[in-house]
């Protein structure tokens, strides 16, 4: 079975950076969409990022365009996220998740990793 295990969360200072990493154990996950997701406290989830399983489509939310940056190492099954130019409002905890059927039309995920706290001061 395929599990997700998400790292590199901590607290930075506004203006910041950070990568979160999520390893892939089980099975690669080369053919898989990936994706990155954040839940604040008294807040839904939402979605961060999206990569295909072959890189050729990305998507990102509005409130984080410009400042990070989805990617993936299939060679070494990890996905990752940079994330630049942090605000107080990407405080929250990320995870990430992956499933076999792509990103098209994506609203349910097959797998999830544990999740990394990301807090950034002001």
């Amino acid at each position: 079975q395929v599990q997700l295990v998400e790292s590199g969360g901590g607290s930075v200072q506004a203006g910041g950076s950070l990568r979160l990493s999520c390893a892939v154990f089980g099975y690669t996950y080369n053919p898989y969409c990936m994706a990155w997701f954040r839940q604040a406290p008294g807040k839904g989830r939402e979605d961060v990022a999206k990569i295909s399983g072959d890189g050729s489509y990305t998507s990102y939310a509005d409130s984080v365009k410009g400042r990070f940056t989805i990617s993936q190492d299939n060679a070494k099954n990890t996905l990752y996220l940079q994330m630049n130019n942090l605000e107080s409002e990407d405080t929250a905890m990320y995870y990430c998740a992956a499933d076999p059927r792509g990103c098209a039309n994506r609203v349910s995920w097959a797998h999830w990793g544990q999740g990394t706290q990301v807090t950034v001061s002001s």
